[in-house]
């Protein structure tokens, strides 16, 4: 890492990489977010009812999935649309986790709320829009769950890694990075898909980074290709918003894969994990060894 990346993000660093600290490697049920495993988390934008979560849970899990995402507390745009079935949600998380193993990430928006969401997720995320929420970070860190902090829709990186400081500054090392596309002025797509802010933040910080194809593009037939994108740019993990009928899904059904195009696109990933796998076993080499490696 080039030292005037210290020097750029000066304010954030036990988030940068250093000699000691090359590689943060996040402990979640029995798996690991961050190792060498590429970890898919997949579900539904809102839990709108049991059999449509218990659906949802099993077919990601069949297909690889470790993580089953699911909005049980929903921040929209509009005071009218779905807003979440709040603690009902929650539980119904808990008994998919119980009916499949997966383990469960939800989003928390209130300081007041996390004890709760903590009760019953494995992993707590912070949205966009509260990614400079430090009450709410502080209280997040304080659970002792793992974080999943999305960058803001109009945050820089050094906005984001400041962020993640705060967490760490309150006691949790243990934060996992989203990048979800940032506000510009292109409207074809909902946001605009960062993919140097992956490549970059895998070189500056030594937190798992993933990415959420899904609200990057708002349009789903627009996510398998993104997903390839930032596995590419050697994310380890992805956040996908997947529904067995995303025409009436309470909430995002735009960005939603349906079952058949999410089996497609994680076959799609499959030689792009691999060869993920392998640049990660090179880069682990030293010079002599990186030269019998290659011939």
């Amino acid at each position: 890492m080039r030292e005037s990346w210290h020097d750029f993000f000066a304010d954030s660093p036990d988030v940068l990489k250093t000699e000691r600290r090359r590689r943060t490697v996040v402990g979640v049920r029995d798996f690991e977010i961050g190792g060498d495993e590429f970890i898919m988390m997949a579900g539904p934008c809102s839990v709108e009812t049991e059999a449509q979560l218990l659906s949802i849970a099993h077919h990601v899990r069949s297909r690889g999935a470790r993580v089953l995402r699911g909005g049980a507390f929903k921040p929209r745009s509009s005071p009218y649309a779905f807003q979440g079935l709040g603690l009902e949600g929650l539980k119904l998380l808990a008994r998919a986790r119980q009916a499949t193993g997966l383990a469960i990430v939800t989003e928390v928006m209130s300081e007041d709320d996390v004890p709760m969401v903590a009760e019953y997720a494995d992993i707590l995320q912070i949205g966009s829009r509260n990614m400079e929420n430090f009450s709410l970070l502080e209280a997040a860190a304080r659970s002792g769950r793992p974080i999943l902090l999305k960058r803001g829709m109009v945050a820089t990186i050094a906005d984001f890694l400041r962020s993640a400081q705060c967490v760490l500054a309150n006691g949790n090392p243990n934060v996992i990075l989203c990048e979800r596309g940032i506000r510009t002025f292109e409207t074809a797509t909902r946001n605009t898909f960062d993919a140097a802010a992956i490549a970059l933040l895998k070189q500056v910080s030594h937190l798992p980074v993933i990415a959420d194809p899904s609200h990057a593009a708002g349009r789903r037939e627009l996510v398998p290709a993104l997903a390839r994108i930032a596995v590419a740019a050697e994310a380890d993990g992805l956040l996908v918003e997947v529904h067995p009928d995303p025409d009436r899904a309470w909430s995002d059904g735009d960005q939603t894969l349906d079952f058949a195009a999410f089996d497609a696109m994680t076959a799609s990933l499959a030689p792009y994990i691999a060869l993920r796998g392998a640049r990660q076993t090179l880069g682990e080499l030293d010079g002599a060894e990186l030269l019998e490696a290659v011939g």
